[in-house]
């Protein structure tokens, strides 16, 4: 006599890789159910296994199943079990965040990110050395022109504000201080020759 089998509530399941092609092929929510009751408390079991923190164990297992849903239509069945490569993503987002974990925090009072307060003495000795070239410059031209300069360059005010505040034409500032840089540069020109 043969002996009848029951049939078993696995013979009415899918297989968890028919379910995960169904998620892919259809967005099929049952399928998902199905695939989350199986396998979250799986995943979360091997994450609290591997980081030893729950609150982070529960993160990651929520991702691995999101990941899950939105990455369903690329698992092929052919190539690996249903649960390696739930497990797989579960891994791969387990080293992400031990490495955003593990990263060091930028410390800005770090020597190497700090500028040094004092420049090279190269760069403090060549910016003496023009400034002491432009003050000769500057000693060599009529006072007119120089209180022009000062006025357009160390107190940043416009043509029209300079000639408004001295009572004089827009188009005589104007020339008095193109005037006034041309031998500005004539003599800049003139003490790098000598030097």
């Amino acid at each position: 006599m043969v002996e009848m089998r029951r049939p078993t509530e696995s013979d009415a399941t899918p297989s968890m890789a028919a379910l995960l092609v169904a998620v892919g092929a259809r967005r099929d929510v049952e399928a998902f159910e199905a695939l989350f009751r199986h396998f979250a408390p799986r995943v979360k079991a091997y994450m609290a296994r591997l980081a030893g923190d729950s609150h982070l164990a529960e993160e990651l297992m929520q991702e691995t199943m999101v990941a899950v849903w939105n990455k369903a239509d690329r698992f092929d069945p052919a190539k690996g079990a249903a649960s390696t490569w739930i497990f797989t993503i579960a891994r791969n987002l387990r080293i992400d965040a031990f490495r955003r974990d593990n990263r060091p925090d930028f410390d800005p009072n770090d020597p190497a990110f700090v500028q040094d307060d004092v420049a090279p003495a190269d760069e403090m000795f060549e910016s003496q050395e023009v400034s002491a070239q432009l003050h000769l410059a500057m000693a060599s031209l009529p006072e007119e022109q120089v209180a022009l300069l000062k006025l357009a360059f160390f107190e940043d005010r416009s043509h029209s504000a300079i000639a408004t505040s001295l009572n004089m034409p827009l188009g005589t500032v104007k020339s008095r201080l193109r005037l006034a840089f041309a031998k500005l540069r004539a003599a800049l020109d003139r003490n790098g020759d000598a030097s």
